[in-house]
């Protein structure tokens, strides 16, 4: 089966391990990758690609050693090779202008900001996935054990979409 991931770029060891650690919970179905620049985010993009596994979400830092994560997002947006990845700016340190960049050329979906709240990430990321999941039309029902939106359950009892 594939799985579908979820992407953590961040520069910073100590966050990057904090955000591991509050999205735990999901990897009980979701495969959580992370990396420490843009330059790793490609390279993991390429190895779930060869997994045939699907990128569902992206948590991306602004402020990263090289390219910049709204650049990045922009990339992702305007290449077209990641349909339906869902993006969530997770930081601190973005200006208004790079923020509206990002939601305007970026495709971004959300906006956290540094530092999070535990509760508030796992509500996002599991809001983002279900998107993801209900766009993407993959059969919701093995990611009901950890993900609790009603909408999942409204599409187990329509059955799969015929056009």
């Amino acid at each position: 089966m594939k799985r579908i991931a979820i992407l953590i770029v961040e520069d910073e060891p100590e966050v990057r391990q904090a955000i591991e650690r509050d999205l735990e919970t999901f990897t009980t179905c979701f495969r959580i990758e992370a990396c420490e620049d843009v330059a790793d985010a490609r390279d993991i993009l390429a190895t779930l690609a060869s997994d045939a596994d699907l990128p569902g979400l992206i948590l991306c830092d602004h402020r990263l050693p090289g390219t910049s994560g709204v650049d990045f997002l922009t990339e992702l947006e305007s290449s077209g090779t990641q349909p339906g990845l869902r993006k969530v700016l997770l930081t601190g340190q973005a200006d208004q202008a790079d923020t509206i960049r990002a939601i305007n050329r970026g495709g971004l979906d959300r906006y956290i900001a540094k530092p999070w709240n535990a509760g508030e990430l796992r509500d996002v990321v599991g809001t983002q996935l279900t998107e993801f999941i209900l766009d993407q039309e993959i059969d919701p029902l093995p990611y009901l054990g950890i993900l609790s939106d009603p909408r999942l359950l409204d599409r187990i009892g329509r059955g799969p979409r015929v056009d």
